[in-house]
């Protein structure tokens, strides 16, 4: 009986070394470092939560930070990364012009390099880039507001105010270019009107994506160009600048049963915004799904971890200045009162209680 009893530990340990044993060895595939711009918003948040889930999921170790938007914090995240040994550095870059020293010393080490969600300028050290169609993002945004206006129907004049993201980054051109490539004809046939003529990144830009400072220029923007005229939209790249842009209009009387609020656009389906949307003040939002990102991020470090070629489908687009980096574009949604809670919660994204 003894004999059985110990012939049978023996087995059941045997099968506890099977199980085991492989899981053992796939935590041991490396330290992934992951560099974010910030936590200020929820957005970015999400991101390194994502990131960092679905990497140990499959056997890497992580290093995320956080800079805080501080540019030389990041530089010193990422020198430490390059330290530490890191394998792979995901980075999401604060102003993707001033890594070009830290990435050439992660390079001289092996270190591979993808650049997320924000294109890492002036550098021939980057490797790949997975994000989404940005200027997809800005065509979702302006159509949103050409729908609401009815301006294919022929309705109009309306007056419309122009917001662009941080100058800094990258990606807040694509969003501006993908947006006027939808307003620009209705601007030129003067069905919309830009009263205050503010138009191009080098006007309308937002250092650090700021709501205080888009909040601040709306303000600037009603008290000099919209006395008894009204402003009809409002076009803003990003939720944080949207929620500034409406407490500006609310501030001289909009969002009222008198005067309802403007059509004012967003991005990134950020709680306070879904929210806002369905208070019938901001109009919509765009909706990128920051879990999707960090499956398509985490097969790049897969496949450059196995020496092999990554899966992109874009060749062309994303020139940093010194080469066309090979990416990875996810499609963005847009996101209104009509169809926030099949797109949002019916995805997993958020539960309805978060929203309501």
């Amino acid at each position: 009986m003894k004999r059985k009893l110990f012939l049978a530990a023996l087995a059941i340990g045997a099968t506890a070394a099977s199980t085991f044993a492989p899981m053992a060895q796939a935590q041991d595939k490396g330290l992934i470092g992951i560099s974010m711009p910030t936590k200020s918003s929820a957005r970015w948040i999400a991101d390194g939560d994502n990131m960092v889930k679905v990497l140990k999921e499959r056997g890497y170790k992580t290093d995320l930070q956080y800079a805080d938007d501080d540019i030389p914090n990041q530089l010193a995240q990422i020198e430490n990364m390059v330290t530490k040994g890191v394998k792979v550095l995901v980075i999401a870059s604060i102003d993707g012009t001033t890594l070009s020293k830290v990435l050439q010393s992660a390079a001289d080490k092996g270190i591979k390099v993808i650049a997320y969600d924000r294109l890492i300028k002036g550098s021939k050290n980057v490797d790949y880039y997975a994000t989404f169609d940005n200027f997809q993002v800005g065509v979702l945004q302006a159509s949103t507001i050409v729908d609401k206006l009815g301006l294919k129907e022929g309705k109009g004049p309306f007056n419309i105010e122009l917001f662009g993201g941080s100058p800094d980054d990258n990606n807040a051109f694509f969003f501006y270019d993908g947006a006027m490539s939808v307003l620009k004809p209705y601007i030129d046939s003067g069905k919309l009107v830009v009263r205050s003529k503010q138009m191009g990144m080098d006007k309308v830009g937002t250092l650090r994506w700021d709501g205080a400072v888009a909040q601040a220029r709306m303000d600037n923007l009603l008290s000099a160009f919209y006395g008894k005229d009204k402003v009809n939209a409002v076009l803003s790249p990003y939720d944080g600048l949207s929620i500034g842009i409406l407490s500006s209009l609310k501030g001289v009387g909009y969002c009222t049963a008198q005067q309802p609020c403007p059509i004012v656009s967003g991005q990134d389906a950020e709680v306070p915004s879904v929210k806002s949307i369905l208070r019938n003040e901001q109009y919509s939002t765009i909706f990128k799904d920051t879990r999707e990102l960090a499956k398509v991020t985490a097969n790049m470090v897969d496949g450059v971890m196995a020496g092999k070629t990554p899966e992109v489908n874009d060749t062309k687009t994303y020139n940093n200045g010194v080469k066309v980096v090979p990416s990875y574009l996810l499609k963005p949604v847009a996101v209104d009162k009509s169809n926030w809670e099949k797109i949002l919660v019916g995805s997993g994204y958020y539960k309805a209680t978060q929203i309501k």
